[in-house]
């Protein structure tokens, strides 16, 4: 454990600009979804009565959680019944980041050529991220109780929150032992996230319709910060398992590190052929082979998100009947007062902010690439410059538009209008590709503040959330490009904005990449 302090004093350096913004964006949430609520329901039986109906609604019970009481705040616990499942993202991508992946770097071979002990990167991944999951908790509970809600309910939504993270640390650091590469690791760490959420989406709906697979919730991680029942129960049980959890992950990826020797996995990689196939004989090619996995992984999570939404959207339209307050609730989000069209509209917005993340990541690949000494390899052939850059821009911009296609056409399929929803998400695209813009805009003019897009994607997130409920100033929402996207289906299409966007696009793309061309790579 020679080197931790160190260590952890190395990773807080290293994640000072994207730590903060989840752990600030996560714990600020549930405040606004009390702030929302507080300015939606004129009246206490406009939320008892929005309450009933939510409760008894498969669709939004598969999506939020159970919901046991009608008070404002286990309606805001509901709401963010998704939040469980971003915070564990956010948790097991820290560790991995800063265990795996520097490891596949080569930093750690650094650091343990030093007075380093052989534990201490893990412990040090493992103690920065249960710590800012524990700043994230507080934050939510010292907002909650500033708001006027009950201490109790809020430091125990804060503890469910708390101990969601700390889980998903543990099976970060599980995969990272497991796997050989950084991008192996997550891709097993997000598969068990997933699983989880199904299980827990799988019990809660059977437990709804009287069914017997109730059960399920019960073998989720997710399942188990569901039914602590924040302002309600508060029932501290089922904190239980989920600490014991993390502590036998935790043990178990401090064993496994030692089955293991320094910069291999449990589970060895394939070696490939010895030569390259003539496929690979072009920098798009090379691109398309690195990215080809998270982009089949993105476009079937968002198939299988156009199933959920196309089916809830029949839930959406009966609840829109039976509660005023919920159309006024779609109509701000997506700005229609067709209840369909907004929900579509919103739904197509949130997908767009989602999908954006896969475009600054695409995006950043680049700086990727350049970091690992790959570029330097290849660009000591006649690959130029440009070819290198456009060929993994290229994902970051067709990508989303696959993701979005499959969403819109499954979502319009189930729901029965395919064409419109498909118009509506595929809308969102010149907005996307501005924040990709603005990734590639960083790393060709500053390479070290590359990870600052994620930063602008944080914002734009806030804005789209935040800016309908609380009613912030215009000129704060026209800082999102999504703010000048058409709320399709509902409104009339406009293609000046877009065409707007997709200008602004294409300029910060192609600065990023003439910048990209006179400055010089890192040896």
């Amino acid at each position: 454990m020679t080197g931790t302090l160190g260590l952890i004093r190395l990773a807080l350096r290293l994640d000072r600009v994207v730590m903060p913004l989840w752990v600030f964006v996560l714990g600020l949430l549930p405040v606004v979804y009390v702030s929302g609520f507080d300015t939606l329901f004129a009246t206490a039986q406009e939320r008892i009565h929005y309450a009933q109906i939510s409760a008894a609604n498969a669709g939004f019970v598969g999506l939020y959680g159970p919901l046991h009481g009608d008070s404002l705040g286990e309606l805001t616990v509901w709401r963010g019944g998704f939040l469980p499942v971003m915070i564990g993202l956010a948790a097991l991508l820290t560790v991995i980041r800063h265990t795996r992946a520097d490891e596949e770097a080569g930093r750690t071979e650094l650091l343990r050529a030093g007075v380093t002990g052989r534990f201490a990167p893990l412990a040090a991944a493992v103690l920065v991220t249960a710590g800012a999951c524990l700043v994230m908790g507080v934050l939510v509970a010292v907002t909650l109780i500033g708001h006027g809600l009950p201490a109790a309910g809020s430091v125990a939504l804060a503890v469910s929150y708390t101990v969601s993270g700390w889980l998903f640390a543990g099976v970060g650091a599980v995969a990272a032992q497991i796997a050989d590469t950084g991008r192996a690791a997550r891709a097993i760490a997000v598969l068990v996230l997933g699983v989880s959420y199904v299980l827990r989406m799988g019990g809660d709906i059977s437990a709804l319709g009287g069914g017997r697979l109730d059960w399920m919730s019960w073998l989720s991680p997710i399942g188990w910060a569901h039914r602590v029942f924040p302002f309600g129960a508060d029932d501290w049980w089922p904190v239980v398992p989920a600490v014991v959890t993390t502590l036998a992950t935790v043990a178990a990826s401090a064993y496994l590190l030692t089955r293991r020797d320094l910069g291999g996995g449990l589970l060895a990689g394939r070696l490939g052929p010895a030569s390259a196939a003539a496929s690979l004989g072009s920098p798009i090619a090379l691109a398309w082979r690195l990215h080809r996995g998270l982009l089949a992984g993105w476009t079937a999570g968002f198939a299988a998100l156009g199933l959920v939404f196309g089916g809830v959207s029949t839930s959406v339209a009966q609840l829109a009947e039976d509660s005023a307050s919920m159309g006024r609730i779609f109509s701000q989000l997506g700005g229609s007062d067709s209840i369909m069209d907004a929900y579509f509209a919103s739904i197509a917005q949130t997908c767009a902010l989602i999908i954006a993340c896969y475009a600054v990541q695409a995006a950043l690949r680049i700086r990727d690439e350049e970091q690992t000494g790959h570029a330097e390899a290849m660009l000591s052939t006649d690959v130029s410059r440009w070819a290198w850059g456009a060929s993994h821009l290229i994902f970051a911009l067709l990508g989303p538009a696959a993701a979005l296609l499959a969403e819109g056409l499954v979502a319009g399929l189930v729901h029965g209008d395919p064409g419109r929803v498909v118009a509506s998400a595929l809308a969102q695209l010149p907005a996307v590709w501005v924040l990709a813009g603005v990734a590639t805009l960083l790393i060709g003019v500053a390479p070290k503040l590359a990870a600052a897009a994620w930063a602008v994607l944080a914002g734009a997130l806030l804005i789209l959330i935040v800016g309908p409920l609380v009613q912030i100033d215009q000129w704060v929402l026209d800082l999102s490009p999504f703010t000048h996207v058409p709320h399709l289906p509902g409104a009339s299409f406009t293609a000046v904005p877009l065409l707007i966007l997709t200008l602004i696009a294409a300029a910060l793309g192609g600065a990023g990449l003439l910048a990209l061309r006179r400055r010089d790579l890192p040896a």
